[in-house]
């Protein structure tokens, strides 16, 4: 095996790692109220009316095995080398088109396809959340919530790594109905809400 492969199997070693059971300590994030669907994703809906109709009474969230662990990761790091990232005016000469990408893609299509990908896996639609985000310069960033019993991960076109969402530098804005897929719940804290703490 040549070193450059000796590398590339390390680091994805690294990244299949399954998180220990520290993450339990770390809450999943607390969502509150409706609030508004992005224009992109109502388009979406328009065009894939199947996709937002998706509907689960289950209010706990999956559990996080070896398995699910290792396509998580395998998923999230296969989308990121397959699509090339391009804005969505560089592709459709108009803002805020939302589609599933084949070879070029903008942030949030780059969730619908891991989600889209995940579900054919197994992945439950209400595990699977549509996440808006604000990066620290205060740009927009769609990023893909999965609900765990061990806390939410995020599977982001922005780094191969699955990270809990309280590891990242995000803000949390809103994400996905969890009950209905075609819904959009705010989210209560954008920072960390740690098991057994007091608002």
């Amino acid at each position: 095996m040549k070193p450059i492969n000796l590398m590339r199997g390390a680091l994805f070693a690294a990244l299949i790692a399954v998180p220990g059971t520290a993450a339990a300590n770390t809450a999943n994030m607390s969502t509150h109220g409706v609030t508004s669907q992005p224009i992109g994703h109502y388009k979406f809906c328009k065009q894939y009316p199947q996709e937002c109709n998706q509907r689960s009474r289950r209010s706990a969230p999956m559990k996080l095995t070896r398995e699910a662990w290792k396509k998580l990761v395998n998923i999230n790091y296969t989308v990121n080398r397959a699509i090339r990232p391009l804005t969505d005016y560089e592709i459709h000469g108009v803002e805020e088109v939302w589609s599933y990408p084949t070879d070029v893609g903008d942030c949030e299509d780059y969730v619908l396809l891991k989600r889209d990908m995940l579900m054919r896996k197994g992945f439950s639609p209400a595990d699977l959340l549509i996440t808006v985000v604000r990066q620290p310069d205060g740009s927009g960033h769609a990023v893909l919530t999965v609900r765990t019993d061990l806390g939410d991960y995020i599977l982001d076109n922005m780094r191969d790594k699955v990270l809990l969402w309280s590891d990242t530098e995000y803000t949390f804005l809103k994400r996905q109905s969890s009950r209905h897929s075609g819904k959009w719940t705010k989210i209560r804290h954008s920072s960390p809400t740690i098991v057994g703490s007091i608002d």
